[in-house]
């Protein structure tokens, strides 16, 4: 239902999004986007783009007088450092950066120069997408569907939260640069950061991201393509530096035997069904099953290091070391708005798949009628949740 396009380059004018498939009467304004686009510039280990930069949206299509047409939406964010660029003579970039898109995309493109590829593979273009994001947030949220998240580990460095409920870690991650929401492993983390870079090195993580709400029966178990976990993990490794997905428990349920695996379905004394446990992480069968989704996104380092890598020059054909490109030594709690923004895009598509096209009054009739469990205590992850009826 949904389709996302993004135009623009890291040092461009600016970067164009266009979001076609949203319904019509959707309340929006320019403000819904930029509160995402303001804590995605937010985070510990930033580069000094992020001093530069002033993200602000400005929505150019699809909206008339507060309410979305039913039409493409357009939002247009300007680059402020592409000033600083304009008109300077730039020398060609000939030796790649391992990890990067940098000499993949040049032999792909056919490019004499990397920086094309540079431009269009930098994660700035994920401002683009937590634009996006924002908007198929605040859809989900006229539904009652809430979206979370927050970082699980940097390094060698891992939260607990075991025995925190979803949505409360993730108001304390946004209290702190980090957004870890375990007190404990903040200035752990915070020391992690640091030694990386005073070791003029970079540091990746892992960011668990989440959604609370999401009725029974969205996604599909009959087509490969609509099944939604399948969906989040696509859209989840299509971010810049990503390399790992998990759902649910879905490493430690390799190795448990399957009846320490699945979660047990019991019945209740008023006849209505209960899980004690969430190990599938709210999917199954690639369809929603009334618990929270779950997902984790395992992000590398970032591949530009101030301390040189060994490559080729390209031009000359020689062995050589990288240069410094700007860049962050951790981007993992700037990405947690990323992560949420793409959760939020495919939720949002596959709902829509679920209730077919129409105004919000006749979709909001539509979801009163999709199944869900009845309002009672469950367990997941360890600790208490409610289910949403």
């Amino acid at each position: 239902m949904l389709k996302l396009m993004t135009a623009g380059e890291s040092h461009g004018v600016g970067y164009i999004v266009i979001l076609e498939g949203l319904p019509s009467g959707l309340p929006l304004s320019a403000e819904v986007v930029n509160r995402e686009l303001v804590r995605r510039q937010r985070g510990f280990g930033s580069g000094a783009r992020m001093k530069i930069e002033r993200d602000r949206a400005e929505i150019v299509g699809g909206v008339m007088e507060g309410l979305t047409t039913g039409a493409p939406l357009g939002i247009w964010i300007a680059n402020r450092n592409h000033e600083q660029w304009k008109g300077k003579e730039i020398p060609p970039m000939t030796v790649p950066r391992p990890g990067h898109a940098d000499l993949t995309a040049a032999l792909k493109y056919g490019y004499n120069d990397l920086r094309p590829a540079l431009e269009r593979a930098s994660a700035r273009e994920t401002v683009a997408r937590v634009a996006a994001g924002a908007v198929c947030r605040h859809l989900l949220a006229q539904f009652g569907i809430r979206i979370g998240g927050y970082v699980r580990s940097i390094g060698k460095v891992t939260a607990r939260t075991e025995n925190t409920p979803l949505e409360e870690r993730a108001s304390i991650a946004e209290g702190n640069d980090l957004r870890c929401p375990d007190p404990e492993a903040l200035e752990a983390m915070r020391t992690e950061v640091k030694d990386a870079m005073q070791a003029r090195d970079t540091v990746g993580g892992v960011i668990e991201a989440f959604a609370v709400g999401l009725p029974v029966g969205v996604g599909s178990h009959a087509h490969w393509e609509k099944r939604l976990d399948a969906r989040i993990a696509a859209a989840m490794l299509s971010i810049p530096s990503a390399k790992g997905v998990e759902i649910g428990e879905a490493f430690a349920n390799s190795r448990r035997r399957g009846t320490q695996a699945h979660d047990p379905i019991l019945i209740n004394e008023d006849g209505s069904l209960t899980r004690p446990t969430n190990r599938a992480g709210g999917i199954e069968g690639g369809i929603s099953n009334g618990e929270p989704i779950l997902v984790r996104v395992a992000l590398k380092p970032i591949a530009t290091t101030l301390s040189p890598q060994q490559s080729a020059d390209l031009l000359t054909g020689k062995p050589t070391k990288t240069q410094y490109e700007r860049s962050d030594f951790c981007h993992v709690p700037r990405a947690v708005p990323v992560v949420e923004a793409m959760l939020a895009f495919v939720l949002a598509d596959a709902l829509l798949d679920a209730l077919g096209e129409g105004t919000m009054d006749a979709l909001l009739a539509r979801f009163a009628q999709m199944p869900r469990p009845h309002l009672r205590a469950a367990r997941v992850d360890g600790f208490a949740h409610k289910f949403w009826g």
